[in-house]
């Protein structure tokens, strides 16, 4: 017995998040650091966005001059027997100076909306980011619930493998019936099974945390407190609403169909450019007459300009703008949509972040009240008013309550975490992360691309710079030494 009560001490002394942090330890901005740098999904959203931006320079270049040079050469197989000149062979070389003047309007609304698009864009990698983020605050969490699980079950298990030999031991002198002793093997079995669920479940936790941030977890600190939760379900819809990354991004969406409904509805309407040409033509001496004497080789331009008036075009330009106008108001629907969203998904988790820390705070007095319990009726059986049954549901009372607390306060922060990403402030720059340089700026690219004219102007070739995870050990349930509170 005196055995069995040092594993209860024990027991009653774990800590419930996490436990103690020891030295070194991981930390949760550590994570979130890596997972920024070298995450693939998210390198990938900064990719796309990049390709995105590429897209007003594509729209610009309708709108500027082009300059086109076209060079044939022919060989006269078989002359015509009507032809008086008869050449063998001619090279033709045209030049095209090309300026648009006026285009109705089509460039520069598609430019316009490129831009628009281009803003949406780095809210979807906002949304991307902190999205990234919230899986990993939850892989970390997850991470040091389930080893403080597993330490529950390593300690349920030896408690009641100790348990089991003092009921054996009773019974072998007469004290207890072999239903106790059946009642404390059964008890174990069910122990042992939890233990090994638990750890599988670990691993699996492990396995998330190494895809998410790109390296194994060693020991993890407690998570720092999270900076910036609202005092009332008002403010965190007010911010939500003004900082959202997806119903940023919705807005501007709408924005940019608007200018493709003008797009379309430029189809109609004149267009006017500027031309020059200039051809070179050379007969090779091949060029023959009645006089002879043909000048052989010549050089002829001519300069302009170019008036084209729709005049009908079997509705095409009508049809293309009433199907502009229809996503217009889809887009704009859209705007509901994610506005409508954005509230009920911070109410509904501004509650369950006030839930779990209700949980949190009735759990911990459960805790309390089972730790008494059970040294109640240990006490109690030792002298025999209790039954081993008794003590049996006692310890496992304890268990449940100490479980329930480390997921509550599990919960509680993926919660607050979840609530301050909804309200737009859960990226790097909100975090004050260390990530050993500069913060991504989706902006500088669009400023480095966005006037760029010369055709043969290229990236370096394209290459993957996250990490492979390949060569990382698979992970196992062992965890390291569970610090008691104050140590």
């Amino acid at each position: 017995m005196p055995a069995l009560l040092r594993l209860a001490g024990s027991a009653s002394l774990l800590t419930l998040t996490a436990l103690a942090a020891p030295a070194q330890a991981d930390t949760l901005r550590e994570a979130l650091a890596a997972a920024y740098v070298e995450n693939p999904s998210l390198e990938a959203a900064r990719a796309n966005q990049r390709a995105t931006d590429e897209n007003v320079a594509i729209q610009r270049a309708p709108g500027l001059p082009s300059l086109n040079t076209t060079a044939t050469y022919i060989e006269f197989v078989r002359q015509s027997a009507n032809a008086f000149t008869a050449p063998e062979r001619n090279l033709g070389v045209a030049t095209q100076f090309l300026v648009p003047i006026y285009s109705g309007g089509a460039v520069r609304n598609s430019i316009r909306a490129a831009k628009e698009r281009v803003a949406a864009g780095q809210a979807d990698l906002r949304n991307t980011e902190s999205a990234l983020f919230s899986q990993v605050v939850a892989a970390y969490m997850d991470v040091l619930r389930t080893e403080a699980l597993v330490a529950l079950a390593d300690n349920n298990v030896a408690v009641l493998r100790t348990n089991l030999e003092a009921t054996s031991d009773r019974f072998q002198i007469g004290d207890l019936t072999i239903t106790d002793v059946a009642q404390s093997r059964s008890r174990l079995a069910v122990a042992e099974g939890d233990q090994q669920q638990a750890m599988a479940t670990l691993i699996a936790a492990r396995e998330t945390y190494i895809r998410l941030v790109g390296n194994a977890p060693g020991e993890l600190a407690p998570p720092p407190p999270l900076p910036g939760l609202p005092d009332t379900v008002g403010t965190a819809i007010v911010t939500a609403l003004e900082n959202n990354p997806n119903l940023i991004a919705a807005k501007e969406r709408a924005d940019a169909a608007g200018f493709d409904t003008k797009v379309a509805g430029a189809g109609r309407l004149p267009q006017l450019s500027a031309f020059t040409n200039a051809d070179y033509s050379n007969f090779f001496g091949t060029l023959g007459g009645f006089g002879q004497g043909l000048v052989q080789a010549e050089v002829t331009g001519n300069a302009g300009v170019r008036l084209t008036i729709p005049i009908f075009q079997g509705g095409l330009p009508a049809a293309r703008q009433r199907q502009a106008g229809a996503r217009e108001s889809a887009a704009l629907e859209d705007v509901i949509a994610a506005e409508r969203q954005v509230i009920a998904e911070t109410r509904s988790t501004y509650s369950n972040w006030q839930a779990a820390n209700a949980v949190i705070r009735s759990t911990q007095a459960a805790v309390e009240a089972a730790e008494l319990s059970l040294e109640g009726v240990r006490a109690e059986n030792s002298i025999g008013n209790r039954q081993i049954l008794d003590v049996l549901n006692a310890e496992q009372e304890l268990v449940n309550a100490r479980a329930q607390l480390v997921t509550a306060r599990r919960n509680a922060y993926v919660a607050g975490f979840n609530l301050l990403a909804l309200m737009g402030k859960a990226e790097a720059r909100d975090l004050d992360l260390d990530t050993g340089g500069p913060l991504y700026d989706p902006t500088i690219n669009y400023e480095r691309v966005r006037d760029r004219i010369w055709d043969w102007d290229r990236d370096p070739a394209a290459a993957a710079k996250s990490t492979s995870t390949v060569d990382i050990p698979a992970p196992d349930a062992t965890i390291g030494p569970q610090l008691l509170p104050g140590e």
